[in-house]
């Protein structure tokens, strides 16, 4: 079996150094260059097809970012940034996934070496899922625009960037529709996937619980560049919060969000346990308390990842009465949760994600007195 063949690109002499050793001793990976800027790395990548490559994103020359919107354009390959824990290492991480890396790897701020050295086996996890993800040429993606604002309820108006509603069908909610709730679990891939379904959803939508695998750091700044793009207003959850229709809730990196009820109302919970799934949030903790307190009212999709985090909460959500959606493979960067959904037999339909929010609207519609045609 031939190993994954690694590329890092990265200015530090330091991070190229542990980076290269980190990846040698992998049984089932090498790496087979080690470039100092893009330059050096576009030469390597036309030398050596390599299957993955690691980039930092502040380098000399050429912005990371630069590069990567060039290689996603012109050679599209799996790419593994390296971001740091930092409010704007968090927004470039993002503006990066936009721009079609798979995945991130958050270095420390302080303690290089031993915390690269600690997070050895996810690292090595994150390339080999990027080493076997689904990579397409990628259009320049437009960032969210800071100044923008999510379209109020009941407005005529739209965020600047947002598409049109699906069928562009006007829709009115019943009171009966604060009861309905949407639940999404994600991760790999899951970031741009979360974008694509929530930015169709109505400003007057149910609310949306979203447990998205991500650290601590970059949550806040994933679920503000949501909201400047989304109908919906779109927030990191707090703990003891109600949940509200037209609100997206995005479980804060390093906690899981649970949902719980206190009289006739939904609220979030958040909790510090250890990880579930080796995920901290975990789409199972989500999923599981969506069963046991939204039953039928509740409409699961699982959404592009690696590994079966939520497979089996999903199922106890259908058992519960919940409708369900998976995410297909052609349109997965990884499809892993949602066919492990599948197997165990938690989901109704498997759709192309460009599908999902119609059908999830289409659904709703379907359910009566709970949404109806103006």
């Amino acid at each position: 079996m031939s190993k994954i063949r690694v590329v890092v690109v990265d200015d530090s002499a330091l991070i190229r150094s542990m980076l290269s050793s980190l990846i040698n001793s992998q049984p089932d990976m090498e790496c087979i260059g080690a470039a100092n800027d893009p330059y050096q790395a576009r030469e390597m990548i036309r030398n050596l097809d390599p299957d993955v490559i690691t980039l930092d994103v502040e380098m000399p020359r050429m912005d990371g970012l630069d590069f990567l919107e060039k290689l996603m354009r012109l050679r599209p390959m799996p790419v593994v940034m390296v971001s740091t824990l930092t409010e704007r290492g968090a927004e470039t991480t993002l503006r990066a996934l936009e721009l079609g890396a798979v995945d991130f790897v958050a270095k420390p701020r302080i303690g290089i070496a031993t915390g690269l050295q600690e997070m050895a086996n996810e690292i090595a996890d994150k390339l080999r899922i990027a080493a076997r993800a689904r990579i397409t040429r990628r259009a320049v993606a437009r960032p969210a625009p800071p100044s923008a604002t999510p379209r109020a309820a009941g407005s005529g108006t739209t965020a600047p960037g947002a598409p049109p509603l699906v069928k562009a069908v006007p829709i009115s909610y019943s009171r009966a529709s604060t009861e309905k709730l949407i639940a999404i679990g994600s991760s790999t891939g899951g970031t741009e996937a979360l974008r694509e379904v929530l930015t169709q959803l109505p400003a007057d939508c149910p609310a949306v619980l979203c447990t998205q695998h991500m650290p601590p750091g970059f949550t806040k700044s994933f679920a503000d560049r949501l909201n400047a793009l989304c109908r919906m207003h779109v927030k990191e959850a707090e703990h003891g919060e109600r949940v509200l229709p037209g609100h997206v809730y995005i479980a804060p990196g390093g906690r899981h969000m649970l949902l719980a009820r206190s009289g006739a109302n939904y609220v979030i919970e958040l909790d510090d346990g250890p990880p579930v799934n080796r995920h901290k949030p975990s789409v199972d903790v989500m999923f599981r308390t969506v069963a046991k307190h939204a039953g039928a009212n509740a409409m699961g999709v699982m959404l592009t990842g690696m590994g079966r985090d939520g497979a089996d909460a999903m199922k106890e959500m259908r058992d519960a009465g919940a409708y369900n959606i998976g995410q297909d493979e052609a349109t997965s960067v990884v499809y892993g949760m949602p066919r492990e959904a599948f197997a165990v037999g938690a989901v109704h339909e498997v759709l192309p994600l460009p599908r999902i929010a119609g059908q999830l609207l289409q659904h709703l519609r379907a359910a009566g007195p709970v949404l109806s045609r103006v």
